[in-house]
């Protein structure tokens, strides 16, 4: 009797034991399950689903096409989920900056020279950018040419007052010479010579001494211009000889002046003779103004990249500082043609590239760009209005690789 109780504990044991091992099973079995339907769950709330720009696999699509698309190499095709971009047909009105500096207009540079050969008596003018005006006073020279046509002169006043040819062609001769015309009178009328005759400025403006043309002209890049050469003494002093037809003194009026505008080639095609800017000065903020393009020069300067326009204007109510660094804004240019975002193209150096559309994926595509402005890049060939791009190229660009183009 107790070995058959002992056996039926023992089966009851058993059964008890297997159901609570399958029960657990059972529950890890549905908690795995409950984990991966919200795992699911979750990504597809985290895939975007109403967006027309990712690229859907087509549930008809041959298998075998797929994957020859797949394994084809990255730098020609790449299989992504980006959003997308057409070409964008608008109208734009340019705006080009540039930098540039005030200098004087060489056009109104005027020249004192010598008429006569002589020795200088007495100078009047003794530093470099001293004001002159017009009419004043540079220096007395004294000529024995000009001596001897006086003593003629006053010869044929006293001995033949008949000959009015002769005489009046000695007065031209002096005048000629340089004298003026109340010297003249003068000594018409007092009978006596004049060791020296005055040498005046038909010009206003600051005086340099000739044959300096670095005086306008910005000192080398990283280096400052020696003061010595802008306040020390003319190198003209009395007793000096000068020669017939020898330019003495260059006078440089500050009143016109011209703006050196620098732009890099790229926007060469932008900027044309009659464009209107807008110039601010550093040194004069507050005197903002306006001007043209007046000439562009056909050449590059030595040692420089860029292309130079010049602005002519009136400095004389302006009185901006000749070499003041100035801020140009050129307008009057409107481009009418395809644009793409600046994002949207690689450069390779000579080759620009977009990524455009194909099929499950994108192909690397060379195309024909312009001018790039406010973040766009003007598109000259290479696309069609039916074509869709990458709108981030870099993006899909292994930066382990080179992009290859297969047209």
């Amino acid at each position: 009797m107790n070995s058959n109780n002992h056996h039926t504990i023992f089966r009851l044991s058993g059964v008890c034991l297997f159901i609570a091992a399958l029960m657990a099973c059972r529950a890890k079995t549905d908690a795995y399950k409950s984990q991966t339907g919200e795992n699911e769950s979750s990504m597809n709330m985290s895939m975007p689903t109403g967006d027309k720009n990712m690229p859907k696999m087509a549930t008809g699509i041959d298998t075998s096409a797929l994957l020859t698309f797949i394994i084809k190499p990255t730098n020609e095709y790449v299989r992504s989920g980006v959003p997308l971009v057409s070409l964008q047909k608008s109208r734009e009105a340019i705006e080009v900056t540039a930098l540039g500096r005030v200098a004087y207009d060489t056009r109104r540079i005027g020249s004192i020279s010598a008429r006569t050969s002589g020795r200088i008596d007495k100078l009047y003018v003794r530093y470099r950018y001293q004001k002159i005006r017009a009419g004043q006073k540079i220096m007395d020279l004294y000529s024995p040419e000009i001596l001897t046509a006086e003593e003629n002169l006053l010869f044929l006043l006293k001995n033949d007052t008949d000959n009015s040819s002769l005489t009046q062609a000695t007065r031209q001769k002096l005048l000629l010479l340089g004298m003026s015309e109340g010297q003249l009178n003068r000594i018409v009328r007092t009978r006596q010579t004049e060791l020296t005759i005055g040498l005046y400025s038909p010009y206003t403006g600051h005086i340099h001494e000739a044959g300096t043309p670095e005086t306008n002209m910005p000192p080398p890049t990283g280096t400052m211009r020696d003061i010595s050469l802008v306040t020390e003494e003319l190198s003209l002093k009395e007793g000096m000889y000068v020669q017939k037809g020898q330019t003495i003194l260059s006078v440089y009026d500050p009143d016109h002046a011209w703006a050196v505008l620098n732009f890099y080639s790229d926007r060469q095609t932008l900027v044309h003779v009659g464009n209107p800017v807008r110039l601010v000065a550093e040194t004069a903020p507050q005197k903002e103004f306006g001007a043209r393009i007046d000439f562009i020069e056909p050449f590059y300067r030595k040692e420089d990249k860029t292309l130079t326009a010049r602005v002519y204007f009136d400095n004389t109510h302006l009185q901006i500082p000749i070499g003041s660094q100035v801020n140009a804004t050129i307008t009057g240019n409107v481009q009418s043609d395809d644009w793409l975002p600046e994002t949207a193209i690689v450069s390779l150096g000579l080759d620009k590239i977009v990524f455009i559309k194909r099929d499950i994926g994108f192909k690397a595509h060379k195309v024909i760009t312009g001018i790039t402005y406010d973040h766009k890049v003007q598109v000259l060939g290479g696309l069609t209005a039916s074509d869709t791009i990458a709108i981030n190229a870099q993006y899909l660009m292994d930066s382990e690789s080179f992009i290859k183009v297969k047209e």
